[in-house]
């Protein structure tokens, strides 16, 4: 597989509701709220405006749940939630400066055409997420119409989605119906009670919401629960942060009593993109091994041996492990 962009095919999916049915010909987004001029975009208009092509590292916020200990309820991901691709579209600022903010503006909330209800409250609910202000204004945060230079399927987003690079991907809004900026935070459910941590597992008042990735990586090859020869194996992978950049990736093939360091393939047009690195690796003994790697970033921030547990199972990044047979 080529690990630089992965096919849509293989793109994981996680929503909250059913697919919208759209039509591209009729669509529109709006933008008000705490703006000087609201503003309607139609299909045309926003295909005429400049865009950029970006390279994002996409992760569900549940990317390997599976791993928590002790287990949590929600969608059991084991490595598969996140991937990497460019995505094209129209930068979120040029939108939000035709429409002017106010200086009294705080944060932009998106909203999805996906809603329904939900479990623990009455009412139909859209999928909307907001981003402070300086993140809707980076010029990497796009409204994208394009996957790997392919328009996106209906299961991605299609027509239009966000894409906030370096955040979990519940800010990646699929299906943007409006756009409002807000004075105030925003409270909607998916942002004030979905999508927060929860470290007390009684206690709900106690949390902070998700927003960054954590540093974090995974072994790709060999496979878990491998059996394989003596001799020299390629040990690869790929290792992702929200802050910085990964500046070290460590090997450890005991377990954890000791490390050594592998070689990181860093492309230079990919900031926010992962790294692909290799550690070779001389299996001279017969027996059962337990590797495990962990990334580092330029903010200092390293990958736990045990992931920071919460109860609705967000952001594991736990040193990535995997066990073989070397006979």
């Amino acid at each position: 597989m080529n690990l630089t962009n992965i096919p849509e095919e293989l793109l994981y999916r996680r929503n909250h509701f059913a697919y919208p049915t759209l039509q591209e010909e009729a669509y529109r987004i709006t933008i008000q709220g705490a703006v000087s001029q609201p503003r309607v975009f139609d299909n045309q208009t926003i295909r005429s405006l400049p865009s950029r092509n970006v390279h994002v590292v996409l992760e569900c916020a549940g990317n390997k749940r599976a791993f928590f200990e002790p287990k949590t309820f929600g969608e059991q991901w084991e490595r598969g939630a996140w991937a990497q691709g460019v995505w094209t579209g129209v930068p979120l600022s040029e939108l939000l400066r035709y429409a002017g903010m106010k200086p009294s503006a705080q944060e932009v909330v998106a909203e999805g055409w996906d809603m329904g209800r939900r479990h623990d409250m009455p009412g139909i609910f859209p999928f909307a997420r907001s981003i402070p202000v300086a993140t809707a204004m980076h010029p990497d945060t796009l409204l994208a119409y394009a996957y790997n230079g392919s328009p996106l399927s209906p299961r991605h987003g299609f027509p239009y989605r966000l894409i906030v690079p370096r955040w979990y991907a519940m800010a990646s809004v699929k299906w943007v119906r409006r756009i409002f900026v807000t004075e105030s935070p925003f409270q909607g459910p998916f942002q004030s009670i979905d999508y927060q941590y929860y470290p007390d597992k009684t206690n709900p008042q106690i949390k902070y919401p998700v927003t960054i990735q954590h540093v974090n990586s995974s072994i790709l090859t060999p496979r878990d629960r491998s059996i394989m020869r003596k001799g020299r194996h390629a040990i690869h992978g790929t290792a992702w942060t929200g802050l910085g950049e990964i500046d070290r990736v460590e090997i450890s093939v005991d377990g954890g009593t000791s490390w050594r360091e592998a070689k990181i393939e860093r492309p230079t047009d990919r900031p926010h993109g992962w790294v692909l690195w290799r550690y070779d690796w001389d299996a001279n003994q017969a027996g059962e091994y337990s590797i495990l790697s962990r990334a580092r970033d330029t903010s200092g921030r390293i990958q736990p041996m045990r992931a920071y547990w919460n109860r609705k199972g967000y952001g594991y990044n736990a040193a990535d492990r995997i066990k073989i047979l070397i006979e």
